[in-house]
């Protein structure tokens, strides 16, 4: 056998020991829901379509259909709505009204959009039958959709209890005067179109450590004295069973 063979044959067990061919499910890529890519500016995983987001909800998808059917909508009549009739609300609640409402209802609500110039129907919002629905009933019209309205679940839940406050104001029952009409000429942004979602928590997952150089720069903090005055009895007991074992080794 030439040595140029037998160096071939002793180095190729070495190269297959260096490949890992399997690995094992600890050790798989992975990345938990809303945790932090790399900074703050690379966009994360979101939750996972009809999961309760961290903020909380007053309906979810598991709880209550998505169907457009009456029942459905009548369902979520008892709703209460948590967000109170500030000017920050009617401020956030006109907004998305003009973006996705108002080409239809129209700036006051009373049906006259553009859109009804191309054939379709005009709904008046204002009337005494609309007047009477309750917060929820209208949370669960936007939410869903019915006839000839599609859903407008784009419309974040937080967004959403503002139109029905906006739209409370319009058909007048919540004692507040709102301005009507466009926020800006056609083509403006900032913030006359809707920002970044509310929906996701402002920090990272409490199972996730993330790791930057701030923190692993920063010296570990002293431990503290161990008096054992502050420890409760379980944390006691834990410490007198771990210097035992200690012991008997």
């Amino acid at each position: 056998m030439s040595a140029r063979i037998r160096t071939i044959a002793l180095v190729f067990p070495f190269l297959l020991t260096a490949c890992e061919w399997f690995t094992d499910f600890k050790r798989q890529p992975s990345i938990s829901t809303w945790e932090q890519v790399k900074d703050s500016t690379t966009p994360s995983r979101g939750n996972p379509q009809m999961s309760v987001p961290t903020v909380g909800t007053a309906v979810a998808g598991y709880q209550v259909s998505y169907a457009a059917m009456p029942a459905t909508i009548d369902s979520m009549a008892g709703l209460r709505n948590p967000t109170a009739a500030t000017d920050s609300s009617l401020a956030n609640g006109r907004k998305y009204f003009q973006i996705n409402c108002s080409v239809c209802h129209g700036d006051r609500a009373m049906g006259d959009g553009p859109a009804t110039g191309y054939g379709m129907p005009g709904i008046n919002l204002t009337t005494d039958l609309t007047k009477a629905r309750t917060d929820g009933y209208i949370f669960g019209m936007i939410r869903n959709g019915r006839g000839l309205m599609p859903p407008y679940n784009r419309i974040e839940e937080l967004d959403r209890w503002d139109v029905v406050n906006y739209l409370r104001a319009l058909q007048g029952v919540n004692g507040k005067t709102v301005p009507v009409g466009p926020l800006a000429a056609p083509g403006v942004t900032g913030d006359k179109v809707p920002g970044p979602t509310r929906l996701g928590p402002n920090q990272p997952a409490p199972f996730f450590k993330p790791h930057n150089n701030a923190a692993t720069s920063a010296p570990p903090a002293a431990a503290p004295a161990d008096t054992g005055a502050t420890r409760s009895d379980s944390a006691r007991s834990r410490i007198d069973s771990t210097r035992e074992r200690s012991t008997i080794r």
